[in-house]
């Protein structure tokens, strides 16, 4: 299990091919994300699966959202955001729901909880073989985008989950040695 868990890396989409997760393994990778810490049983994240033609759908949304928000984007860059989503066999767009006014568990807990949970389906995926990727970028904070998934006004998009089999071998980055994050309190 914790080899798993170290081993597991990023893959570019560029770097995957189909197979995407079956519909089982897709279900067992969303049972993993609901095991997620989770104070107050808040359930504060929400995924949308989005395969085969909903890829293009997407793929038009992103250009659209792209196109409304920066209106100098050149037409070969809305052309690449539109084919972004053709890369995967499957995407999840992972939401948070926040509930700002909770009378005891503040946002920042929620949003570490919605945050372990993705971390939950990433390592779930990569224990059955798939590659992924947790992005976000332009289309993540994209009201275009936002609405257009029918995502609630305050509800974040806290990752764009690409997923797929590796094309090729991915080796893991260096990891950062134990002792530069971590110490002993109190010091001696």
């Amino acid at each position: 299990m914790i080899e798993n868990i170290i081993s597991r890396t990023t893959v570019p989409p560029l770097k995957m091919t189909a197979p995407g997760p079956s519909p089982a393994d897709l279900r067992r990778m969303l049972e993993a994300a609901a095991a997620a810490p989770d104070h107050g049983r808040l359930v504060p994240w929400r995924y949308l699966v989005v395969s085969g033609t909903g890829r293009e759908a997407l793929g038009d949304l992103f250009a659209s959202g792209i196109a409304a928000e920066k209106p100098d984007t050149s037409p070969a860059e809305i052309e690449k955001q539109r084919t972004a989503p053709m890369r995967a066999p499957l995407i999840i767009i992972a939401i948070g729901r926040i509930d700002t006014d909770h009378p005891k568990i503040p946002a920042i807990e929620q949003i570490a909880a919605a945050s372990a949970s993705i971390q939950n389906l990433l390592l779930a995926a990569h224990s059955l073989g798939y590659a992924a990727k947790w992005a976000t970028g332009a289309h993540a904070y994209s009201e275009t985008v936002r609405r257009g998934l029918g995502i609630a006004a305050g509800d974040p998009i806290l990752g764009i989950l690409y997923f797929g089999s590796p094309a090729q071998p991915h080796d893991p980055p260096a990891r950062p040695d134990v002792e530069s994050f971590s110490g002993v309190w109190p010091p001696t």
